[in-house]
């Protein structure tokens, strides 16, 4: 016949009888189990609770979070998202492409004085209206008397009576970030080829700046004019712009123009259509291009 359990003991958790507690070595009774002043033992349930799934030293296990976007740890930073060029860097670099028309081989452009004839007749020049191309661009700033200077201070012995006509232009809703870029001179001109090819060259060698697309020569059809066109890169801090510029020249008269809108800005070099960009080119050296004193075009 099995004796019955003690009275007040709780079951066990586990199922089955509960064992018997040991003897006290110390004589006398076993004492129930107090919790400490800290609370119950870490490591071992409450009574009449079962135990939790945890190690030893009854701390949770702990495990790694499983992995990012880029793997375990913090996800790896992509590259620098592309943004456009500020306008006022745009400006900087084409109007830095004339200037450099007569700082890029002084000396030997002072020898073609004797070996180009005398100089053309002035009969044209170049002026700064309120709008390019129809309308589709609006002057921001007219800059032929600031940054202009430094065109007309630069010496260049193929060029007789500069005088600068720069303007900034910004996009017909001004929403969408376009920005047009006229740096130009008019007066006497000995050797406009060489003076298209130094414009282009100038900007290409600008501090930041990397010829990607070669220069191309285009005649479009209808303007009796050649203009020349090349794409380069250009970095400002982390952001690398592309940069697609066009140019012309004749006895007196030359120009470079830059249109960096939100598409051009951050285009594959290779994929800028510079066929179209030499047709506004030449449109626009005809809105800008007025006779002297009545002269014909």
């Amino acid at each position: 016949m099995s004796m019955p359990p003690p009275p007040n003991q709780p079951p066990n958790p586990y199922g089955g009888p509960v064992p018997n507690q040991p003897p006290n070595p110390y004589g006398g009774p076993v004492p129930p189990q107090q919790p400490g002043p800290y609370g119950p033992p870490q490591g071992f349930p409450p009574p009449g609770q079962p135990p939790q799934a945890y190690p030893r030293h009854g701390v949770p296990p702990q495990y790694p979070a499983g992995p990012g976007p880029g793997g375990w740890g913090q996800p790896p930073m992509g590259p620098p998202p592309k943004k456009k060029l500020s306008a006022g860097a745009i400006v900087a670099i084409v109007v830095g492409s004339l200037v450099l028309v007569g700082g890029i081989g002084y000396g030997v452009k002072a020898g073609l004085d004797s070996a180009t004839g005398p100089f053309p007749a002035a009969t044209h020049k170049l002026v700064v209206p309120q709008t390019l191309l129809g309308g589709e661009f609006t002057l921001v700033s007219d800059l032929s008397d600031t940054q202009g200077k430094e065109i007309e201070d630069t010496p260049d012995f193929t060029v007789k009576d500069a005088t600068a006509a720069v303007g900034q232009y910004s996009g017909e809703n001004g929403s969408d970030g376009s920005v047009l870029v006229l740096s130009g001179l008019y007066g006497q001109i000995k050797s406009p080829g060489s003076t298209r090819s130094s414009i282009l060259r100038g900007a290409a060698t600008d501090k930041g700046s990397k010829l990607v697309v070669k220069p191309r020569d285009f005649t479009p059809a209808g303007y009796g004019v050649t203009v020349s066109c090349q794409v380069t890169t250009s970095r400002d801090g982390l952001s690398t712009t592309t940069l697609p510029m066009c140019a012309w020249g004749d006895e007196n008269t030359a120009a470079a123009v830059a249109l960096v809108g939100a598409g051009e800005a951050t285009a594959d070099p290779q994929d800028i259509d510079l066929a179209d960009l030499a047709e506004k080119t030449a449109k626009i050296r005809g809105e800008i291009r007025k006779p002297i004193g009545g002269a014909g075009t």
